[in-house]
């Protein structure tokens, strides 16, 4: 069974950063992409990045672009999402996710194992 576990939400100021740390088991790591997800209250789930198997793809929603990277370390079983520049319309809890494909993709139908997610507050 495949199992995530996030870390690294919060709570910060807009214009500050954080960086999200998710850590799986279960299966090679290093075989398949990963991505994250976000949803606020009252909406629905929504893509944010994910980067292919050996990290050299990554793929980002257009508001998430210039601001956050996605990244991974094999070695650590690791996928990371920094977070720089944020603004208040990116709080929501935040959900790693892994597929079963070794390429970058961003419909949640691709998704098989998700995290419990982490709660990033970004306050004005």
């Amino acid at each position: 069974q495949v199992q995530l576990v996030e870390s690294g939400g919060g709570l910060v100021q807009a214009g500050g950063s954080l960086r999200l740390s998710c850590t799986a088991s279960g299966r090679t790591f290093s075989s398949y992409a990963m991505g994250w997800f976000r949803q606020a209250p009252g909406k629905d789930r929504e893509f944010v990045a994910a980067i292919s198997w050996n990290g050299v793809n990554t793929h980002y929603r257009d508001s998430a672009k210039g601001r956050f990277t996605i990244s991974r370390d094999n070695t650590k079983n690791t996928v990371y999402l920094q977070m720089s520049s944020l603004k208040p319309e990116d709080t929501a809890v935040y959900y790693c996710a892994a597929p079963s494909t070794r390429e970058v993709v961003a419909s949640p139908t691709w998704y098989d194992y998700w995290g419990q997610g982490t709660q990033v507050t970004v306050s004005s």
